[in-house]
């Protein structure tokens, strides 16, 4: 298959007038996303209005190439319930194969209606060969989002081992940039304990990714724990990771942090001299500087310096003048 053709950016032919997007056990009409998609095999037949025919679901069997592998139980049986009511609304696609009919897409309607107690369901018979089946069932999930983070990262790397595919041709495939499908790659380098706390949703796509960059098996896992029982937000488990691999960076964050009241020192000397004043280190340590600009700038610190000066100067006058039992 030409690389640069193919699947491209739709399935068009696959679908004819039909799409679907399914939540909360809804099947929604959704024809927007077959504007984003080219064919991957020649047509047979030309007429979007395809025949629709009733199957019997017992001669329908799940393809083994389908990159979704979990099926939520309450979603599947609020579906079910649905179809009980209305029906299947959305026929699935199936592939003619010696008398038995292999599920391209629509698992997941097949699957609650034999939950519904269905006997038959409404399918397009299409004829596509193995590996335009397998690129197909791969790149309708990926470009529909069924999938989670995990099942993507596989399906992508699937599509590149099979096919030889570059993550540019991926990534042209199923109408995403390149770094997503790299950062989305990543996922696979985590430890398999890992990976299952994300097939779980235990921890998002996100704390994956900033968890990659942990080589240590017991690191990886602490952290990981860490995030997923204590809820913790991708940018607080950010921070984390990043002290972990930049201790002395963060040692020397954490020794030029600057008490409230030292910055208020600061903003207080910066109104007193009327002149930039700064500060290096911390409240046991470090430096205050005075800017100064003009020879004004200058006089009037030395003015200031002067009236502290005599202010310190009476202080003591009075204290010795106390100490004496004079006033």
């Amino acid at each position: 298959m030409n690389n640069k053709k193919g699947l491209g950016k739709g399935l068009s032919a696959l679908f004819g007038v039909y799409d679907e997007e399914e939540t909360n056990g809804n099947t929604v009409s959704n024809t927007s996303n077959l504007a984003s998609i080219n064919s991957v095999a020649p047509q047979k037949e030309t007429n979007f209005q395809e025949t629709v025919q009733q199957i019997d679901l017992d001669l329908c069997v799940p393809n083994p190439n389908q990159p979704r592998k979990n099926f939520d139980q309450v979603s599947l049986l609020e579906l079910a319930d649905s179809i009980k009511l209305h029906g299947v609304v959305q026929p699935i696609v199936l592939n003619d194969s010696n008398g038995k009919f292999l599920i391209i897409a629509g698992e997941r309607r097949w699957r609650a209606s034999k939950l519904a107690g269905q006997k038959t369901i409404p399918a397009i018979i299409k004829h596509y060969s193995e590996r335009e089946i397998k690129e197909i069932s791969i790149i309708e999930n990926l470009q529909r989002e069924d999938l989670n983070s995990i099942e993507a990262a596989k399906a992508i790397k699937q599509l590149m081992e099979d096919y030889s595919f570059t993550q540019e041709v991926v990534a042209d495939r199923i109408g995403k940039g390149r770094a997503t499908v790299a950062n989305i790659l990543r996922l696979l380098t985590l430890y398999p304990d890992v990976i299952e706390m994300i097939e779980k949703n235990r921890l998002s796509a996100g704390h994956g990714k900033c968890l990659a960059t942990i080589n240590n098996y017991e690191t990886q896992i602490k952290f990981a724990s860490q995030a997923a029982d204590n809820k913790l937000s991708v940018r607080e488990l950010e921070k984390i990771v990043r002290d972990y691999l930049n201790p002395k960076q963060s040692r020397s964050t954490k020794q030029n942090e600057q008490s409230i009241e030292l910055k208020d020192l600061v903003t207080k000397m910066q109104k007193a001299f009327s002149t930039k004043v700064g500060i290096i280190g911390n409240d046991k340590k470090g430096r205050i500087y005075i800017d100064y600009y003009t020879t004004d700038d200058l006089d009037r610190i030395f003015d200031i310096v002067e009236l502290v000066e005599a202010k310190k100067l009476t202080l003591k006058n009075l204290s010795d003048l106390n100490k004496h039992n004079i006033i």
